[in-house]
């Protein structure tokens, strides 16, 4: 039996999380509802015009959000990824611990430098902007990996954010080339329509011959496959997925088991923050495949779970939050 449930592989943030009018994205000149790679410069221009309103630091990191939501609902977990030995890298390393996800970090093995951070912008309509100064994160290679850990895990998961940079990409490729070679099963989310508008060979790249499990929105969907329709996206995500499950944000999921498709129906919440739903939503998604659940009820708890996320603030439920998701669909 697998010592991991889910081995994941991915950027290391700290959040900053603003919640702002619409009228200053214009202003700060920020790109909504899409992550955009921004320099150490432009991380403190930015946290310059924001001083006067409120934000806390949160763990972030897509994957890094998606393991920990498995763990809290159970699942055994690593996590592989680069921090720096600064007070931030510190923060990270004890959010991860404290979630309970193993790490190839060490304490007493940290390169100087600056951890990165994610300057989330939250707008009324409860829509995300996210700046991303990547720090020591942008070095993550291949020497992060912990390839005894990922052959004694179930899944790898794989977050597409890693593929502007060479070395990242290179680690997520042999990352599934590790998992293929022991039959471990591999998944992917395609993170956000700029990493597949920018960067969609280096994806093809990660995605290799196909994957077990690929996570995804719509607008991703059709970016990747210049699909103009959702048949034509759901065709896309069978010719990279042997499985799949592609969000529609309030009109719910469409997934695939391999063999059938399920139209799965959002909850009805109103919305506050949409942060950290896709990536909760695979975390629960895959907590409920290696625990033996049915998967459109897999689909059914992943869409609970980021439902229940959108209603607040943060990328992240509490454990409280999650033992609740959790004995819900136990």
């Amino acid at each position: 039996m697998p010592q991991y449930h889910v081995y994941g592989v991915g950027n290391a943030l700290v959040d900053l999380e603003y919640e702002i009018p619409e009228h200053l994205l214009g202003e700060l000149q920020v790109d909504k509802g899409l992550m955009t790679l921004i320099e150490e410069e432009r991380h403190h221009e930015l946290l310059d015009n924001l001083t006067t309103i409120p934000s806390r630091p949160c763990g972030g990191g897509s994957a890094a959000n998606t393991i920990t939501a498995a763990a809290q609902l159970g699942s055994a977990t690593f996590y592989s990824c680069k921090v720096a030995n600064d007070p931030t890298g510190t923060y990270f390393l004890d959010d991860l611990s404290a979630s309970g996800v193993k790490t190839n970090l060490r304490r007493d093995a940290l390169d100087e430098g600056h951890t990165g951070k994610c300057i989330v912008l939250v707008t009324p309509d409860a829509e995300r902007s996210m700046n991303t100064f990547l720090g020591i994160t942008r070095q993550i290679s291949i020497a992060e990996l912990d390839e005894a850990a990922l052959r004694e895990s179930e899944y790898v998961y794989i977050e597409g954010y890693l593929v502007p940079e060479i070395n990242a990409r290179a680690a997520a490729v042999r990352a599934r080339e590790v998992a293929q070679s022991c039959g471990v099963k591999t998944s992917l989310t395609l993170s956000d329509a700029n990493m597949v508008n920018f960067f969609q060979d280096a994806l093809q790249e990660i995605i290799g011959d196909g994957l077990d499990m690929v996570f995804s929105n719509e607008d991703e969907a059709r970016l990747m496959f210049d699909a103009s329709s959702t048949e034509a996206c759901i065709e896309g995500m069978k010719s990279i997925g042997r499985q799949f499950a592609m969000t529609r944000g309030a009109r719910g999921a469409l997934v695939f088991d391999g063999e059938k498709l399920f139209d799965i129906p959002a909850r009805k919440v109103h919305a506050v923050d949409t942060n950290g739903a896709g990536d909760i939503y695979a975390g629960a998604f895959l907590h409920g495949l290696t625990h033996g659940m049915p998967f459109a009820r897999c689909a059914e708890l992943a869409g609970y779970a980021a439902t229940t996320l959108v209603q607040q603030l943060g990328a992240r439920l509490s454990p409280e939050q999650m033992d609740e998701v959790g004995h819900r669909f136990a």
